[in-house]
């Protein structure tokens, strides 16, 4: 799997959210200012050559469809930011959630809980 741009994830985003669409559904969610229909277009055929969508063709319309779940995309990039940036260490992860997020102790009560019961279902 491949890293997404910020144009390419913006679009998964909303194909993620509506399971399929045209190019017009897609433009019509975004924020304004709405990009052309020629770049959302070839914005998508890019994320086609990539494996992240497929369309099914009916007529002369192309309804597209993400091939990955959000889920899998979620977990390859956790898995690259935790790589490159906490060198795969979950305590430097909590340490930075902690000092430059200021968790207060509930948040970080939660957290511990959460990593406990994951440890006890091992």
């Amino acid at each position: 799997m491949r890293e997404l741009t910020k144009a390419e994830e913006q679009v998964m985003l909303i194909l993620w959210e509506l399971k399929e669409a045209i190019v017009k559904e897609v433009i019509d969610k975004m924020d304004p200012p709405k990009p052309a229909y020629n770049t959302v277009s070839t914005v998508i055929r890019v994320l086609e050559n990539k494996g992240f969508v497929n369309h099914k063709a009916i007529g002369n319309t192309h309804i597209y469809f993400p091939t990955i779940s959000e889920e899998q995309y979620k977990h390859f990039a956790f898995d690259k930011v935790m790589n490159n940036y906490f060198e795969n260490s979950y305590e430097s992860l909590v340490s930075f959630l902690v000092k430059e997020k200021k968790l207060d102790i509930s948040q970080l009560d939660e957290i511990i809980a959460i990593a406990e019961q994951l440890k006890n279902k091992k």
